[in-house]
């Protein structure tokens, strides 16, 4: 009887650790967005290289992702939605995809997952998970919102809907960054 009781403690613990964990100091952000790992252009999806001078002046949210993650794309309608409603006002979005298991590094894969989840923002193919790296990475989906100036302001965790606490906060994040 006791386990179980320990058990749901535990459960209860991670949860509210995981969902805090963009506020934690052992998941804290880099202060600068770390520039793209990869330059060829077959690692790159509806856009040619970028770099992280490309979107300075831009808010950015940096999407870490990979195809096989539901939490990923179940985010997909919301994260499409936040991006039609503030493009026109500076809002970039830039999928990383850093893949799970061996079956989800095949660029035609990835690819042709792109077009069935109907993403037009640019998705860089991280197969060697170096960006994951160098952002300090755990957890798919993440989210990384990056101000005008190219500085990692917030670090959001998890699934992601319409309307939810999490979506609420993010376009709150967007809204205040871009009017500085």
């Amino acid at each position: 009887m006791r386990i179980p009781a320990c058990r749901a403690a535990v459960v209860a613990l991670l949860t509210c650790l995981v969902a805090s964990s963009a506020d934690s100091a052992d998941f804290a952000p880099r202060p600068r967005l770390p520039e793209f790992t990869a330059q060829d252009p077959a690692h790159w999806i509806n856009s040619a290289p970028l770099s992280r001078d490309d979107l300075l002046g831009q808010v950015v949210l940096v999407d870490v992702w990979t195809f096989e993650c539901w939490n990923c794309y179940r985010s997909f309608p919301w994260l499409r939605t936040l991006e039609r409603g503030f493009a026109a006002r500076g809002l970039r979005v830039i999928g990383i995809h850093s893949p799970e298991f061996e079956r989800e590094r095949e660029p035609a894969r990835v690819r042709a997952k792109v077009r069935e989840f109907e993403l037009d923002h640019p998705v860089m193919i991280d197969n060697d998970l170096a960006y994951w790296r160098a952002l300090g990475n755990r957890y798919w989906p993440a989210f990384y919102l990056v101000d005008k100036r190219g500085r990692v302001r917030q670090v959001f965790v998890g699934e992601t809907h319409a309307g939810d606490a999490q979506a609420t906060r993010i376009e709150a994040q967007v809204e205040k960054l871009l009017a500085e």
